[in-house]
């Protein structure tokens, strides 16, 4: 079988085309996925710390995982967000004091109307030095937190080492 120069031409068009057509999809789907990348983060970004701390209740989170006083609770910290886990060290009628997961400590400040909660509604007699506690407020200027609302968390054993 023999090509002439006008099918060769045809086969190179159709060649030049179709790799055209693959670069074309190659483009519109890394922006497509880049889109989607971007647009992921900027949701993730959006969802405040109060709502990803009753996510994370939902979701049975323990103390010791990553918002019990971890890199994120920090970061929420810088942030403006009032989120503090850790045991009661001390405890008066408008204040408790938390140790944290990093040994440092915390003043966390609240009212006879904050809610307090653990399976089930619980009261200011419910907390006690040694409780664990997860607390969501807003910090204060001084470096406390004014509570929004407070959980008792089921203290958790201690890995052995």
């Amino acid at each position: 079988m023999f090509f002439t120069s006008s099918s060769c031409k045809q086969i190179d068009l159709k060649v030049k085309n179709m790799k055209k057509i693959i670069t074309i999809i190659v483009l519109t789907s890394v922006i497509v996925g880049g889109g989607a990348f971007y647009g992921g983060m900027k949701y993730d970004q959006s969802k405040t710390a109060a709502s990803r701390q009753a996510r994370f209740q939902q979701l049975g989170g323990q103390q010791g995982a990553a918002f019990a006083g971890g890199a994120r609770a920090g970061r929420m910290q810088r942030a403006g967000g009032g989120f503090v886990a850790g045991e009661i060290l001390s405890k008066d009628d408008k204040s408790l004091t938390i140790k944290l997961q990093d040994g440092g400590s915390k003043i966390v400040l609240f009212t006879s109307s904050t809610p307090i909660s653990k399976s089930s509604s619980g009261s200011l007699e419910d907390l006690s030095v040694g409780s664990s506690v997860s607390i969501t407020g807003t910090s204060n200027q001084d470096g406390s937190v004014t509570a929004q609302s407070i959980q008792l968390r089921p203290t958790m054993p201690q890995p052995t080492k």
